[in-house]
Parts: C-alpha cells; structure tokens; sequence
C-alpha cells in the first residue's frame, strides 16, 4: 500500500496495512538535540524515521510586497523589527522557541485595509510556480497525498489586526470584518482554482490557530455571523471537484469550534493539543466517522521516562487506529526536552499497530 492510498483509506475510515504516519513537527532546537543523541546528520528526516510522504501544491497565497524587514533597534537578546507588511514586532535573536511580542500590527483601521487589501492580488505571476506545467506532470502519477492550502478566515485577520483589536472591531466595525473575509475568500478561492481544475487533489487545509487553553477565542455567535458562509463557500466549491477531505489546524482548546467546523463542512482536526484539555477519545465516541482525528499525542508524556511513553501511546493509538480516521501525531512541535531515545520509542509503539 503506497502512501497516498493510505492516506486516503485512513481518512475515509477504511482498512488499512499500517497507521498512516505524517511527517512529525518537529523544533530546531530538538533536531539539534537529537543530532548529539544518535539521530545522523546525513540523512533525509522523514525517510529516517519512516514518515509518509504528504504534500501541498506550492500555490503562493502571502500578501505580496516589496518592503524589507528593518530593524528599529536592538540589544544583546533582542530585537525590534518592522515586518514587510508593517508590523512591528520584538524578537528573540538567538532563541528558536518563544512568540515575539507584537508592538503595532499592520492594518489599525479601515484606511490601512484598503492599502493591505492591494498585496492580495490573485492574479499577481509568483502565485503560482514558474514552471507549472512542469509540475503538474510529476504530479498525475504519484503515489502520495496530495492537498492545497484553503485559507483562514480568523487566524490571517488576527495577525494582521491584532487579537484584542480584531475582539473590538467585531462590534464597532463588523463591516469591515466582513469585508475583510468575504475578501480572503474571495481572494482564495480566485488563486486555487487553477490549481483544483487543473490537478486531482486528495485534501485541503485551513489554518487557524483561533483558541487557548480553555476556549475558543471567538463566540460561536461571532464564528457563526463572521466565518461560517465563508468555509462553505470555500468546501462547498471543493467538494465540486471531487476532494472531501478538509483539514484544519488549530492549536488550544477546539471544544466549542468542532461542531462549526462540521457545519462549515471541515472534516478533519489537528493537532489536538493535550495540555488545553483536549481529549481526543471523547471526541471520536462523541463524532463518531464525522471528524477525522490527526494528533492528541501529549508532547509532554514523551518528555519522561519510556513507561510513560508507553502508557500514553497505548492509551489512545490502539482504539483510535482499530477505528480508522485517526493519524498518529504529537500534539505540535517536538520540544527539546523530548530524547531521540524517547521519539524513537515512541514511533516504534505507533508503527505496531
């Protein structure tokens, strides 16, 4: 069984010969780790550790500029930067881990957007490939997954407005919000289509990342009004051309966000972050085949010895597997604190069922 059909048996809960195993995030620091604990330097990570291959189509969908990163002043940890969009952000220097500390963002009001609105050009030549007939050729006989990247219809908002901002122009400008995303879905769905008409896709995915520890960010009334009509516009297209799978990719707490997403027509969740309280063997008894499950491996668990390793993989991988629609995974990047003795393990108990 090649990888794309286990792929796609895995997410329409069919048989298959061994679990699905997507390519593992994984932070530079930890590699760096692993590198000193046995993992070699001379070779292609995912082949080594027995990943499938899983790809999207390159399709650009930034907003595009010409501006430059500038530094606006520095000391011996940090930085502060003003991004090529306009934001303005203090900045580790030498550390992979931790999130900047956002200072201005780049649209502030409604005269920013219509200057931002101009980098989401569809049209614009490098949103595509420069050899993209080349590419399509390598693409009609493979034997791998195949997906495009979707959208996201808080996630890109709110690095762009900021998320107390973004919270407070729901209520006094819920016009301009709505401008804004019937604007990304717009812009989206004029970018990708050459690529869903032109080539057999398995999947899509939206990126998120729109809850923390305990919720979501937003009301369900909020993502009822302001995203819902945007993802069906968006699967609801897809599926016109054939492709039924649809991942999203929200880190934090998606309790709450999991039945908006059914109804918006996404299928498919990840990374289930353990330590926000998800639990993902009660979403499985409580959606059945409806959701597709790709994570819920607490990252934590795997930082210890080899028993609790062991008794977190084998507490949820052989029920959700013997099921089908579940994907091994760490509940997000690998943190330096985990062994490779620790991950090999780990893969090693994964890849026995």
């Amino acid at each position: 069984m090649n990888a794309r059909e286990r792929f796609l048996r895995t997410m329409h809960f069919e048989p298959v010969d061994r679990p699905y195993l997507l390519p593992q995030w994984v932070f530079p620091d930890t590699i760096r780790r692993w590198y000193h604990e046995g993992l070699p330097a001379d070779i292609h990570f995912n082949a080594y550790f027995g990943f499938d291959r899983y790809e999207h189509v390159p399709v650009n969908l930034s907003p595009l500029t010409t501006e430059k990163e500038e530094v606006l002043e520095e000391d011996a940890e940090t930085k502060v930067v003003r991004d090529p969009l306009g934001g303005v952000r203090r900045m580790w220097k030498y550390r992979d881990l931790g999130m900047p500390q956002w200072l201005e963002y780049p649209i502030k009001g409604r005269e920013d957007w219509e200057r931002f609105k101009l980098l989401l050009n569809p049209d614009s030549p490098c949103r595509y490939p420069q050899y993209w007939d080349d590419l399509k050729r390598t693409y009609r006989d493979r034997d791998y997954p195949l997906g495009v990247a979707a959208g996201s219809f808080y996630g890109w908002l709110r690095n762009w407005v900021g998320m107390e901002n973004l919270a407070v122009l729901y209520y006094d400008d819920p016009d301009l919000v709505r401008e804004m995303t019937d604007t990304v879905t717009d812009f989206v769905l004029q970018v990708i289509s050459r690529v869903v008409e032109e080539v057999d896709l398995d999947f899509a995915t939206f990126w998120e990342d729109m809850a923390m520890k305990t919720g979501s960010l937003i009301s369900p009334h909020l993502f009822r009004d302001f995203m819902l009509p945007n993802y069906k516009r968006v699967t609801a297209y897809l599926r016109e051309h054939g492709i039924d799978i649809f991942l999203v990719d929200c880190d934090g707490n998606v309790d709450e966000l999991i039945p908006l997403w059914l109804e918006g027509g996404v299928n498919g969740i990840y990374p289930i972050e353990v330590a926000a309280g998800c639990d993902i063997l009660s979403y499985r008894r409580r959606y059945g085949q409806d959701v597709i499950l790709i994570g819920g491996i607490d990252k934590r668990a795997l930082s210890k010895d080899l028993a609790a390793v062991k008794r977190e993989v084998m507490g949820k991988v052989p029920e959700l597997v013997a099921g089908g629609g579940y994907v091994p995974f760490v509940d997000h990047a690998v943190p330096p604190d985990v062994s490779f003795k620790n991950f090999c393990y780990y893969l090693e108990l994964v890849k026995g069922h």
